[in-house]
């Protein structure tokens, strides 16, 4: 039997929640670097040591010990994916994979030297980590770029569905904000009296900014510092720290200074206005309803890929 593969944005949190648990798990052992051919898929080799090492990071993952078929079959899977998307020019380049990677540490607030090193005392390379990101990756833009209009949820699909469960509303008041990022640059290296220097600078700004035109004027012919394009979120979309920190923020104003990898990193808020936005009820069943509609799609889409695949098992 195949394993169940999760096409739905599992780069984007459910292998990283995956991964930050695992990484407290007791070490594995150090891999064979066996490279006997197990299986050649459309003339792509896949090794022993490709399956074991698969294997533990599968085991990192879910905390439980797949099948060797199971990791097979991923595997393989992963094969016929990078091809798909080679054909249609999906083909993440090492840097979008590496741009991947330290977001993931970013987010489990390690560096990306630290996730290698925890990987590495488990018995995992990163590059086995980075193989199957880029297959995910690849895979996730593939079906959601050819199968755009037949994952799409209409709304009066899922209304009935919210009302369908005892009535429930639609939506409920809430708040939109629209806002523009400002970045202070920061050099990569720069001393700790170049960044106090920009941090006052910051506060500067703040001091002098009263709407989103002046802030516009300002740090577009500012040096090492650019505004970016207006963006409007609702409650719905953000963060509550995020929300009380606009709510309280006067119109026209900026946020804080926060340091990030960017640099000095603050906000102009341009309006702040009520709303009516989704329950989060009518967020729950449309995000149901399109991961449904998508794992539909996606496994008829590989069931035919596999189906025109070139798969030859050796030494079973």
């Amino acid at each position: 039997m195949r394993a169940t593969i999760m096409t739905t944005p599992l780069p984007a949190f459910r292998l990283l929640l995956a991964i930050g648990a695992g990484l407290i798990l007791t070490a594995l052992p150090a891999p064979s670097r066996a490279q006997n051919i197990v299986v050649m898929v459309n003339g792509d080799p896949i090794t022993d040591f490709d399956i074991e090492q698969r294997s533990k990071l599968d085991q990192l993952t879910t905390q439980k010990t797949p099948s060797r078929q199971e990791v097979i079959n991923e595997l393989i899977d992963d094969k016929v994916k990078i091809k798909e998307g080679k054909k249609y020019g999906v083909d993440p380049g090492v840097s979008d994979i590496n741009q991947s990677y330290d977001g993931m540490a970013q987010r489990m607030r390690i560096t990306p030297d630290q996730l290698t090193k925890s990987l590495e005392s488990k018995g995992v390379r990163p590059e086995t980590l980075k193989s199957r990101m880029r297959s995910e990756m690849v895979w996730t833009s593939l079906v959601r770029g050819r199968y755009k209009e037949k994952l799409l949820v209409g709304e009066r699909d899922v209304a009935q569905a919210v009302q369908a469960q005892a009535g429930e509303k639609l939506q409920v008041e809430g708040t939109e904000y629209k806002m523009q990022p400002i970045v202070l640059i920061v050099p990569r290296g720069s001393t700790p009296a170049f960044l106090d220097t920009r941090k006052k600078e910051a506060e500067s700004y703040r001091a002098r900014v009263a709407s989103c035109e002046e802030a516009n004027s300002l740090f577009r012919s500012t040096p090492n510092a650019t505004i970016r394009d207006s963006v409007t979120k609702t409650t719905a979309e953000l963060p509550e720290a995020l929300r009380k920190v606009l709510d309280d923020t006067p119109i026209g104003h900026l946020t804080a200074p926060e340091m990030t990898k960017n640099g000095i990193e603050m906000v102009v808020l341009c309006s702040r206005k009520p709303t009516m936005i989704d329950t989060p009820k009518k967020r729950e069943i449309r995000e149901k309803m399109y991961t449904e509609k998508y794992e539909k799609t996606q496994k008829a889409y590989l069931d035919e890929l596999r189906k025109a695949a070139m798969i030859e098992y050796r030494n079973r």
